[in-house]
């Protein structure tokens, strides 16, 4: 395994640093058929091994106890000598790849398969010649019957929840999850409804959830989205036990979103059917709540994190997450029926490093309230450089945002530590990141809306002139165009 935050490291028995794509050697097929030579960017880290060295160092050391005296069955010096037995092996097939040599790699550059023995280039479309991998040649179509889903909704489960991607994250979030720039368009787990279930429901903006399925249930925070069809819910798929987690009025820990999802899959696929299972939505009744945010070192960051995920499963809900985009920062969420020992809310203050002489305090052990803040000299300015709210978190509307943005604290001191959604001092938030890359945020695409006329496509290319958003990896060019159609064009004078 390459990296030590994954999920599946705790079900190691034996666990062996591995290189990942930067630091590996040999070829890659893309979904073009086109392989690539790979050539390593860096040295591989600390004791990292390249996985076909693991396994080989791994085998030639097991057959000298079971085939002691004998021949290596692993003759593999290189990662080349390993991909020239494969080439082999798809003699005669379609992906026939015996006319192909490191050789031709480095002269010529990537190349298709199939690419046969004799050939000098790869078939640039697959099957042009109506001619398919079957015993006469022909083509097989497959009419299957319509399968209806496994577990449709009834009226104990009325919500169909649906998982899905992030725009800015990848799968289990291994290597995504660890860089807060990512968690700037999505920044912590969340159920999404429509406004109407919402308020049917009694349901309000950020309020707590049980989300359950027959087969287990999670807290989760709600949030209104008009994407979202009546009776949909949505829950991103990234969102496992390192993100969000708790434990159970049973004592079970709650496993992130697949503790709701079916184990049903498709016969003939094998492909799961984690896209639909059908679940209830209920408010949870957890009044004491807590936010914890801090900017870390960027070598203690991924311990606090750990460390944090392990306090997780002292409390009904809890979330912990990354954010920050030139420095690194963590966030701490959690919520209780009640305040729990206060002793916990000291281990979370000691791994954010908030448990220092000159961080402020204010504590009522009567209303179960607790609230830290710690101030750092910053060139000429005094920042926030991290804060605990416990019991009431009203304040995070103001302190999330003078965090978040390094806004200038001189100016409230104790003030810091009052409770409420309404600042002591105006607070100018620099808005919802929309474009990744270049650090755009909805509020500047907005204003600079407001000064565009023309087209829609007009507009759209003055954006990404002015602010370049949307001109490098394009991810955020749909909600672009959203905010073009929802901002009138300004009219010509």
């Amino acid at each position: 395994e390459a990296y030590a935050t994954a999920a599946t490291c705790d079900f190691a028995d034996l666990l062996l640093p591995a290189t990942t794509w930067g630091e590996k050697d040999g070829t890659v097929t893309n979904s073009e058929r086109r392989i690539s030579r790979v050539r390593p960017a860096v040295p591989a880290p600390g004791e990292a091994r390249h996985d076909w060295r693991i396994v080989v160092d791994f085998a030639q050391r097991l057959e000298t106890h079971l085939r002691p005296g004998q021949p290596t069955l692993f003759p593999y010096p290189s990662p080349e000598s390993i991909w020239t037995e494969h080439r082999e092996s798809t003699r005669g097939r379609d992906l026939d790849i015996t006319g192909l040599s490191y050789a031709m790699l480095e002269a010529q550059g990537p190349q298709q398969w199939p690419i046969k023995t004799g050939e000098t280039q790869g078939k640039q479309r697959l099957y042009e010649d109506g001619i398919f991998p079957t015993q006469d040649g022909k083509a097989r179509f497959a009419a299957l019957p319509f399968v209806p889903l496994a577990e449709p909704r009834e009226s104990r489960y009325p919500f169909s929840l649906t998982t899905g991607r992030l725009r800015d994250q990848w799968h289990g979030m291994t290597r995504t999850g660890t860089l807060g720039r990512l968690f700037g368009h999505v920044a912590e787990p969340s159920v999404q409804l429509n406004p109407q279930d919402m308020v049917r429901r009694g349901l309000k903006e950020g309020d707590l959830v049980h989300v359950t399925s027959k087969r287990g249930a999670i807290v989760v925070p709600l949030q209104g989205s008009t994407d979202i069809g009546l009776s949909q819910a949505f829950i991103a798929m990234h969102w496992g036990a390192e993100y969000l987690s708790g434990m159970s009025s049973t004592g079970e820990v709650l496993a992130g979103v697949n503790a709701l999802t079916t184990s049903a899959y498709c016969p003939s696929s094998k492909q799961p059917e984690l896209k639909h299972a059908a679940v209830k939505v209920l408010k949870a009744e957890l009044p004491w709540t807590l936010l914890a945010m801090a900017w870390l070192p960027e070598t203690g960051a991924l311990s606090a994190q750990r460390g944090l995920r392990e306090l997780m499963a002292k409390f009904p809900f809890a979330s912990c997450v990354p954010f920050g985009r030139e420095r690194t920062g963590v966030l701490f969420r959690a919520a209780a029926p009640e305040a729990p020992d206060p002793a916990l809310t000291e281990q979370i203050e000691a791994l954010l490093g908030l448990n220092t002489a000159d961080a402020l305090r204010y504590t009522d052990k009567r209303l179960g309230q607790h609230r830290a803040a710690r101030l750092v000299r910053v060139g000429e300015v005094t920042q926030l450089d991290g804060f605990v709210l416990a019991g009431d978190t009203r304040a995070e509307a103001w302190l999330k945002p003078l965090l978040q943005d390094e806004l200038p604290a001189d100016a409230y001191g104790r003030r810091l530590l009052m409770p409420g959604a309404q600042p002591p001092v105006a607070v100018e938030a620099k808005g919802r990141q929309v474009c990744t890359c270049f650090n755009v945020t909805d509020l500047a695409i907005t204003d600079r809306l407001a000064t565009c006329e023309g087209s829609e496509d007009a507009r759209l290319a003055t954006l990404q002139t002015s602010l370049h958003c949307g001109t490098n990896c394009g991810s955020c060019v749909p909600e672009l165009k959203r905010l073009v159609r929802a901002t009138p064009a300004l009219l010509p004078a």
